[in-house]
């Protein structure tokens, strides 16, 4: 199961049964609104806080997962999940609401590949038979706690990148047809030395190469293995930056495979300024137009490479340096185990 350093792979193949990925309004002007299950015009979605709001994401995201899937809240053993609030508030307030068995997680953006990479494992280890594994995100709530409250309406370098207002669940199976997860990378923690909240692409583009280019040596894939490698949210400033470094370790990857998932969910004109980005970014994408494409036979195999800035208020506030980290997550076309 351990391949080379810090790569698992999944001999027993763990299936995603469904998905579900839920957004707001500016998503639902996004490139990618028609593969979303669900879309609010309001950030508010009834409810009288973001961080409230947030929660109702990740609550339908799950739900629809499961509802998919013909299956009940008491049919899945646990669920992973995690996002970017003040001890995860969000997530596990919305466990508190599926009674599901519940591991909190915080990987910043990074946590959708964390928690699906730990899921996995789970399945394939027999540990259990059906876990959801879920990340989100809402850009009032982010920026409240990160930067300035959006009605400050204070204005941002083009470094700075939007926060996508999404979660995204996937259901993981021992049994089933759909995608299957074939192994997992799992990042160490790089800090370069940047210290600036406005510029995440830059600070994270250093443990994405390293993660890319551990997986590929731990595996021992050609260049040209996967026929798309996207990170979580990169955006302008950090996929070029990733994609230098990587080849200054020695890895060429095509030009045309090599992808942001910030950069795929909006359209050209919204006013992101360098991409998007957030714990529901790599969520929905994924889980949503991605997997999409798997299943219509466009993508055969991919690997997603969330990335995240470990970063908090208080850690900005004392001057510290912002630790960085990716984790990798390789799907491939084709049913699991029967």
């Amino acid at each position: 199961m351990l391949q080379g350093h810090q790569t698992w792979e999944f001999e027993n193949k763990p299936v995603i049964l469904s998905t579900g990925t839920v957004g707001g309004p500016f998503e639902a002007d996004g490139e990618l609104a028609d593969d979303f299950d669900l879309l609010h015009d309001d950030l508010w979605i009834g409810q009288d806080s973001y961080e409230k709001a947030q929660k109702v994401l990740v609550e339908e995201s799950v739900s629809r997962a499961i509802e998919k899937a013909q299956l009940r809240n008491e049919d899945i053993q646990f669920m992973f999940a995690g996002d970017l609030i003040n001890q995860i508030t969000p997530s596990s307030f919305a466990g508190r609401t599926l009674a599901i068995p519940y591991f909190g997680l915080f990987g910043a953006c990074s946590t959708s590949m964390e928690g699906l990479a730990l899921a996995s494992f789970i399945i394939n280890a027999k540990g259990a038979e059906r876990i959801i594994a879920a990340a989100s995100s809402h850009n009032a709530a982010t920026e409240k706690q990160f930067r300035y409250p959006t009605e400050y309406g204070g204005q941002k370098p083009p470094t700075a990148q939007w926060t996508v207002t999404a979660s995204g669940a996937a259901l993981v199976s021992n049994v089933g047809d759909g995608p299957v997860v074939t192994s997992a990378t799992i990042g160490k923690v790089i800090d370069m030395g940047l210290s600036d909240p406005f510029n995440m692409g830059g600070a994270m583009a250093p443990a994405a190469a390293d993660t890319i280019v551990s997986h590929f040596r731990d595996r021992n894939l050609p260049a040209d293995y996967y026929d798309l490698v996207a990170t979580g949210d990169l955006g302008k400033v950090g996929l070029p930056i990733a994609k230098e470094l990587i080849e200054e370790k020695g890895l060429q990857l095509p030009e045309d495979t090599f992808q942001d998932c910030g950069l795929m969910i909006y359209r050209e004109g919204q006013p992101v300024l360098a991409g998007g980005s957030g714990a529901g970014c790599s969520a929905s994408v994924t889980y949503g137009h991605l997997l999409n494409r798997m299943k219509k036979g466009e993508l055969k195999r991919i690997l997603i490479v969330a990335t995240g800035a470990l970063l908090s208020p208080m850690s900005f506030q004392q001057k510290e340096t912002i630790p960085c980290i990716a984790h990798a997550v390789s799907f491939e076309a084709g049913g699991g185990m029967q």
